[in-house]
């Protein structure tokens, strides 16, 4: 590639970036915990479910059982529906795409920020459409390569999200001299389509995605 055309962007230190909170990753242990509990509660559930018919002879059905409040709990959590993506999930899906010019980060280079992914989810349904809105923020305003970050960043979600995830990818407001005529390109499926199908610019894209996790 020729000269970068922002030979010297502002860079942020990996350590500046957003993730999850010690808060929840203790919420996490604290979840992983109580699936074990929970499994192994079901278990001698099970267990002393069968004993007893062997100890009898009587046959009962599972709604004969009788369960005690806590074991009614531990049986609901299995019930309960998965958490939506959130803005933090998506950011981490694209923090980590490379820059098409500099061996960095599109976060390292405050492409993506946290505050400018806009997760909306329709909570009547798990399986109702969702949409997802990104402003990315190009390095300059003249950036001939925004159309190509916002492509890759598009190719990245549509790999890792269920498909009732609606994509919506903006330059955000007045950060690039051709703002409207990238976001037309960016949230055009045809001519997403046709780019798509250009074996050199996959090629970019796909390296572009090498780095994510």
């Amino acid at each position: 590639m020729s000269d970068p055309i922002n030979a010297n962007p502002v860079v942020l230190d990996v350590s500046q970036l957003p993730t999850r909170s010690k808060k929840d990753q203790a919420e996490a242990d604290f979840v992983d915990q109580n699936l074990v509990k929970n499994v192994l509660s079901l278990s001698f559930l099970e267990r002393k479910h069968y004993e007893e018919e062997e100890s009898t002879g009587d046959s009962e059905s599972d709604s004969d059982m009788q369960i005690s409040g806590d074991e009614k709990e531990d049986v609901e959590y299995f019930e309960e529906e998965e958490e939506e993506i959130d803005s933090q999930e998506i950011f981490d899906l694209i923090s980590t795409i490379s820059d098409p010019e500099h061996p960095l980060t599109l976060a390292q280079l405050a492409v993506v920020n946290l505050n400018d992914i806009e997760v909306k989810n329709d909570t009547r349904s798990k399986n109702s459409i969702a949409e997802v809105l990104i402003k990315i923020t190009p390095t300059i305003t003249h950036c001939s390569l925004a159309t190509l970050i916002g492509l890759g960043i598009r190719v990245r979600l549509e790999r890792c999200l269920p498909p009732r995830y609606r994509i919506n990818i903006r330059i955000k407001e007045n950060t690039h001299q051709s703002e409207n005529q990238i976001n037309k390109q960016l949230n055009d499926k045809e001519r997403v389509a046709a780019a798509c199908e250009n074996d050199q610019l996959l090629g970019v894209i796909s390296q572009m995605l090498s780095t994510c996790k």
